[in-house]
């Protein structure tokens, strides 16, 4: 559940910031990285989701949902996300979902989202 990623990435704050030892920076609900995905204008930067990272930094997390499943989309899929494979991956992450009227869904890969 992308639920389980997003409460150990950012306990669910959208305005999480955290600074990496290699300088980039993770922003928002989902900790997308600077050096990959936006714009900061202090990384330097692929851009694969074209934003800029402020945009990841907002109660409404469409942009920062878009960009996550850009990630997704890349070979390493939601393992690209270290809580994703430490708390997440292999785990019943029902307990992220109960009392919220929603059912898990496989991903293309089987991984239930």
């Amino acid at each position: 559940s992308r639920v389980c990623l997003t409460y150990w990435e950012s306990r669910f704050n959208t305005q999480a910031i955290n600074h990496n030892t290699d300088k980039s920076t993770d922003y928002g609900i989902f900790q997308i990285n600077s050096r990959w995905w936006c714009d900061d204008g202090r990384t330097r930067t692929a851009k694969a989701c074209n934003i800029d990272c402020s945009e990841l930094l907002t109660d409404d997390v469409g942009v920062a949902i878009s960009c996550a499943k850009r990630v997704v989309r890349d070979p390493q899929g939601i393992s690209a996300w270290v809580a994703w494979r430490v708390h997440c991956k292999d785990q019943d992450v029902s307990p992220y979902v109960a009392g919220c009227g929603l059912r898990q869904t496989p991903s293309p890969s089987g991984e239930m989202l």
